[in-house]
């Protein structure tokens, strides 16, 4: 399920009472237009008096990342239904794109909680400038400078096929 960021704008349909009526924009993360276009109205007609049917979108647009090969931190503030009730919660990842953290997101969701895509609601992607501005532990950790990994069980390359001792691996 590769995920990509929508804008989506769209207003409730002109009346004589109202002419020009209030035009809304939502950041929206689906996998296609048309699944981006749904969860807009979805989310319009839980919000304010507007549905598909008196409405009209206006326009929709992807929205691409600006630096993606850079490594940003994301914090993602979201609001989901479970078994037992509605919950909010923050949670932080560390990828490439905003769409990407969110896909990270379902899935992390989707592991601990067992919460599926219709029950989730993202409130907000915010990217992380400041190292300060990380709360996480699990993303603190990787902030450190010159952080090295172990290279554990590594076989050094010999100069003879046989030789009379084992290969230290530690």
């Amino acid at each position: 399920m590769g995920l990509q960021e929508f804008q989506v704008v769209g207003r409730h349909l002109p009346t004589t009472n109202e002419p020009n009526p209030k035009i809304y924009r939502m950041r929206i993360f689906a996998p296609n237009e048309v699944v981006a276009k749904s969860r807009f109205w979805y989310f319009l007609r839980q919000l304010k008096k507007v549905k598909k049917a008196s409405g009209e979108v206006i326009g929709v647009n992807v929205i691409h990342e600006a630096k993606p090969l850079k490594v940003k931190n994301f914090g993602i503030w979201l609001r989901y239904d479970s078994r037992s009730g509605t919950h909010n919660m923050y949670k932080e990842f560390r990828d490439l794109s905003r769409a990407d953290a969110v896909k990270s997101l379902y899935q992390d969701m989707a592991a601990r909680h067992r919460a599926r895509f219709r029950s989730i609601h993202i409130l907000r992607v915010v990217e992380l400038a400041k190292s300060d501005d990380v709360r996480r532990p699990y993303i603190k950790q990787l902030l450190t400078p010159n952080l090295k990994f172990p290279l554990p069980h590594r076989v050094g390359k010999t100069a003879a096929t046989f030789v009379a001792t084992r290969p230290s691996t530690f």
